[in-house]
């Protein structure tokens, strides 16, 4: 009926971060910190747990969707359960390359449709990626308003 579909279009998008060692569960302690949130993210680390464990872990917290999967490496076990749990199913998307800036936009703007959010995240995770060379002089530093 239309109240039900009402609700699951203003359902807001369900974050899981899954990574190697402890680097999920920082990543989202640094997001709540900062942005006072405490249950945008779900952190899931793959430390100790067979493939089929960590699947069902990621399954579990991504629940019906709609929700994004975001892990550290492009390839691996992390990456190999979030496309696992991901397959056939358009209202779970799987993001590789996790970094602050793109959570901390995540967790402000979940009540977007997953395609746009999706799309969103990712140009904030490109956009907070910058790089920084010294001179390796000081008054050329200086001069140059960086010093």
């Amino acid at each position: 009926s239309a109240s039900i579909w009402k609700r699951i279009m203003s359902s807001k998008v369900r974050g899981v971060v899954v990574a190697h060692a402890e680097l999920a569960e920082a990543l989202v302690n640094c997001v709540n910190r900062i942005a006072g949130t405490s249950d945008a993210l779900v952190a899931i680390s793959n430390e100790g747990l067979p493939p089929d464990e960590l699947q069902s872990r990621v399954s579990s917290a991504v629940g019906p969707g709609p929700a994004i999967v975001f892990v550290d490496l492009s390839s691996g076990s992390c990456a190999f359960a979030g496309r696992t749990v991901a397959v056939g199913s358009p209202e779970i998307a799987v993001i590789t390359g996790v970094n602050l800036p793109m959570l901390l936009d995540f967790v402000f703007h979940r009540d977007l449709q997953l395609g746009e959010l999706v799309e969103r995240v990712v140009y904030k995770a490109h956009a907070g990626t910058t790089a920084h060379m010294s001179t390796g002089s000081a008054a050329a530093e200086s001069s140059h308003g960086r010093g």
